[in-house]
């Protein structure tokens, strides 16, 4: 069932990616495996993916010592990151998508044994639940990252307002990409399960993808 799930979603990828032009190879396709077991995230390493992203620190350290023999695996925060955990966060993953003010950023930077990627987190709608830097606030929060020698900006991401019909997420994936062209930005993680398409069409990156792959999320 994983496998055919996983082979659905590439099949997606693949899909998109020819109708926009564009190349398999320049999207990574980011398994989301919150609130699912690092058994689980073993069995998908086991079928090929390499990528995952995960939504709690917490979480994540409690399955992290189950995978530290899954050689040239990466980890992505792709959860709201409170600057108090940033120490934990910089020791846990290879990737944080999810800066969102330089005060984070410098804790970050201060914490990081390593070149840690980045990438801003950029509020595109008004909704007060949504974390991320608002557009006007990029220049500051770029130049504040390249301070920091411990970490290296890549991209801008970006979650849109939730709605079942994908094509409501084109206006944000389209505000973000001209956001990145802007500031001379190559990635974009945008895109999940239901949205891919329309986010790889737009430009995206990276895509975050969970209940297409692993199947209805286990609630707490």
């Amino acid at each position: 069932m994983l496998h055919a799930r996983i082979e659905e979603v590439e099949r997606r990828i693949r899909a998109a990616a020819l109708r926009a032009g564009r190349r398999r190879e320049e999207i990574t396709l980011v398994a989301v495996t919150k609130m699912f077991p690092a058994s689980a995230m073993r069995a998908a390493y086991e079928l090929g993916l390499r990528e995952f992203g995960e939504n709690y620190v917490r979480e994540f350290e409690g399955k992290r010592p189950d995978l530290l023999d899954l050689a040239g695996a990466r980890y992505h925060l792709i959860g709201h990151l409170q600057s108090n955990k940033a120490q934990r966060a910089a020791g846990l993953f290879d990737v944080i998508q999810t800066v969102d003010s330089s005060k984070l950023a410098r804790r970050l930077s201060q914490s990081a044994q390593r070149e840690l990627q980045v990438m801003i987190e950029v509020k595109l709608a008004g909704e007060d639940a949504k974390s991320g830097a608002r557009p006007e606030d990029l220049p500051a929060l770029i130049e504040t990252l390249a301070s920091c020698p411990s970490l290296r900006l890549t991209g801008l991401m970006a979650m849109p307002p939730w709605s079942e019909a994908p094509e409501a997420s084109r206006p944000y994936f389209r505000a973000l990409r001209e956001l990145a062209l802007r500031h001379r930005l190559a990635c974009l993680s945008m895109g999940m399960s239901h949205d891919l398409e329309v986010a790889i069409e737009e430009g995206a990156t990276h895509v975050r993808v969970g209940s297409a792959i692993f199947g209805p999320r286990r609630q707490p």
